[in-house]
């Protein structure tokens, strides 16, 4: 897998990879690294965001059918450059998905990583930020048919600071239960899927509750609506697998190897029932929105004495640190944007 340094050569030139010029699409004299309305790349051209649209008639639309990614950028230290986080390992499951759904992308990993760099020199980003790449199926036929011809790639971006504004947060588990692999791809980020994080969501803040937790058909822990589940117990921290219809994780997998090999944290692999969540000492939320979530309390039961605990405190300050750049070992799972 390639490293953010070597990502860097490349994405040098908004000609490089046969896109137009920005002034056949932009309008003449409007330059494309300062602009006060966002670009999206859209199966190969750069268009304004209001220009980004697909037909009311498309498949993805009308059906679900498509698959996206969910990347950070955040600002380093020195307020001048900006860092991708594991880009490659984001386009590589991308890539996955896209496989398992009968969706191309617009070249390889190389290709789309060069893509997401330019979208965000495009934009002028120098601020944190959120990136969204999407395959869709993008046929206006009828019928839900997955077919590879129809495939579009579409690519946008978004300052965003803090996904989940709160310190910690109060969780419930869920009345939906997480929709099995063997019915939807759940280690894929499928489109259509994230109904059934919606409802799940949408229950917990009918009731009170910040976020919700979702069980498997079995009444196993799965996810939260949109981020994996870290337990702490006796001093051993605990995630369900990704054979619990969860997402392949990239943050998951990222805190597995810095509470290892950085903070020499014990750390098992196995399934949660729903009452461990209650007497759990630690507990916390992460994905690439949320990065490292405390949480409070599960269906009103706090979870040990309510406080942030110390093994989440560490891990969350290393995380931070690492995607800041101030740890050189971690380094080449940062692209720069600007360097």
């Amino acid at each position: 897998m390639e490293t953010g340094n070597r990502l860097r050569s490349r994405a040098q030139s908004p000609t490089q990879f046969g896109f137009r010029q920005p002034a056949q699409r932009l309008g003449a004299g409007r330059l494309p690294y300062a602009r006060a309305m966002g670009v999206t790349y859209i199966d190969g051209a750069w268009v304004d965001d209001e220009h980004a649209t697909v037909s009311v008639r498309s498949r993805a639309l009308n059906y679900g059918l498509g698959c996206f990614g969910g990347i950070r950028g955040y600002l380093a230290d020195d307020g001048k450059e900006v860092f991708v986080f594991r880009l490659d390992a984001h386009v590589k499951r991308l890539a996955d998905s896209c496989r398992v759904l009968y969706l191309r992308l617009p070249g390889d990993i190389r290709q789309v990583s060069d893509i997401i760099i330019e979208l965000l020199r495009r934009n002028d980003v120098r601020h944190d930020v959120y990136i969204r790449p999407l395959a869709l199926h993008n046929s206006t036929k009828l019928a839900p048919v997955l077919d590879e011809e129809s495939s579009s790639f579409v690519a946008f971006c978004m300052p965003l600071k803090r996904y989940i504004d709160k310190d910690a947060i109060d969780v419930c588990i869920s009345s939906w239960r997480r929709v099995a692999d063997n019915a939807m791809p759940t280690r894929t980020k499928p489109t259509g899927a994230y109904l059934n994080s919606a409802l799940a969501r949408r229950d917990a803040a009918d009731n009170g509750f910040d976020e919700a937790i979702l069980l498997t058909e079995d009444g196993k822990v799965s996810e939260g609506s949109a981020e994996h589940v870290f337990i702490v117990r006796d001093g051993v921290l605990y995630s369900p697998p990704s054979t619990e219809d969860n997402l392949d994780g990239i943050t998951r997998r990222t805190l597995i190897t810095l509470a290892g090999e950085d903070l020499g944290l014990r750390f098992e692999e196995r399934t949660i029932g729903r009452s461990e969540l209650y007497v759990s000492d630690e507990l916390f939320l992460c994905g690439t929105g949320a990065q490292v979530t405390p949480v409070r309390s599960v269906d009103r039961r706090l979870v040990g004495d309510g406080a942030i605990g110390p093994i989440t405190r560490r891990i969350q300050q290393q995380f931070d640190d690492v995607v800041h750049g101030r740890v050189a070992h971690r380094r080449d799972w940062l692209t720069p944007v600007w360097g």
